[in-house]
């Protein structure tokens, strides 16, 4: 009877010491993952970006030259004081110096995907090209189910252009919302690593007068053009308790077709439209308008620091123009017949 106490006291000796080793080893990772994550925020992505990404980040500063008072018709500030941009308000030439001093960098992102690559791209890149961001670092960023069709576009000195390749979803809602995904795996793994500023476009648009660095900003959002002179209960914001874009009010009605920022901004802006998204697709519940519907409520509960003026998108189709004194960019003409699949 003493052997078998003893083998039980072993065995029990033995499942401890069993237990306090798994624990160990689960308390070694769990430690060396969390340390790795704190480590490698303090690997440099580039000493010259790090470098110039402080400096802009205490020296651009440009709200103070604004002239709010220039367009007496139109809202030109917020309530939490972020600047609305209209032509008049601001001295390019004193935006474009400081942006070149400070090695400002921007990556633009399109989506071109099936049919709207040959009925849009083209006319995008080259538009870009004369008006967009001009003196400065860009490189477009084309996401497409269609690499070998993106056009050969002739860039300007400190322009490239780098395609992305992406599945095509069987659905166009689909497409729109699962570019908050790709967007941010792109920041992630490269865009971060060389640009200071990203800006996100859809691609069935058209530049036609200056679209520079007045825009850039922390956090950039765009007025609608359908809207941005309507009362608040005609924003069509969703209006489902079930879905995570939910909104019974806000501050204005965003546009997806264009938001932007400095990288990590836009990075978390997309992630939670993302998660959203994805929380949303679990319950069977859609967004009235997709991913537009997860901006929005994204922008009500984190303010953006800068809005554009619907002179930097702009439908024509809309009659009541008197407040659009530059068209910066245009809406091209919409044939959804024929280029959505659903």
């Amino acid at each position: 009877m003493k052997g078998v106490h003893i083998l039980t006291a072993m065995s029990v000796l033995n499942k401890t010491r069993t237990a306090g080793i798994c624990c160990l080893l689960v308390l070694y990772f769990s430690l060396t993952f969390l340390y790795l994550r704190y480590f490698s925020s303090f690997i440099p992505r580039s000493t010259l970006l790090e470098a110039s990404e402080e400096k802009l980040r205490q020296n651009i500063s440009l709200n103070d030259t604004l002239n709010f008072g220039a367009r007496p018709g139109v809202q030109t500030i917020t309530s939490w004081n972020a600047p609305i941009i209209w032509e008049g308000m601001f001295d390019p030439n004193l935006y474009d110096q400081t942006h070149v001093q400070h090695h400002s960098s921007v990556a633009v992102t399109v989506f071109a995907v099936g049919r709207y690559l040959d009925a849009y791209l083209k006319t995008f890149l080259t538009s870009a090209e004369q008006h967009l961001m001009l003196g400065l670092p860009v490189t477009y960023y084309v996401f497409t189910d269609l690499p070998e069709k993106v056009p050969n576009i002739e860039l300007g000195p400190q322009r490239s252009l780098k395609v992305v390749y992406v599945e095509k979803h069987s659905r166009w809602q689909d497409i729109s919302m699962m570019r908050m995904k790709a967007i941010s795996e792109a920041i992630e793994s490269e865009i971060c690593h060389h640009f200071h500023y990203v800006f996100c476009f859809d691609v069935d648009q058209e530049f036609k007068g200056r679209f520079g660095s007045e825009a850039l900003g922390d956090s950039v959002a765009l007025l609608h053009a359908h809207y941005y002179k309507s009362p608040k209960q005609m924003f069509t914001y969703d209006r489902n308790p079930k879905s995570k874009a939910f909104m019974e009010t806000g501050d204005f009605y965003y546009h997806a077709a264009i938001f932007g920022g400095y990288w990590e901004n836009v990075k978390k802006l997309l992630d939670a439209c993302y998660l959203n998204i994805m929380e949303d697709k679990l319950n069977n519940v859609e967004a009235l308008w997709h991913d537009e519907s997860h901006l929005n409520k994204y922008f009500w509960l984190h303010k953006p620091s800068k809005l554009l003026s619907p002179e930097y998108c702009w439908d024509q189709t809309i009659g009541d123009n008197k407040d659009i004194h530059v068209t910066r960019l245009l809406w091209a003409p919409k044939h959804y017949d024929e280029l959505r699949t659903s």
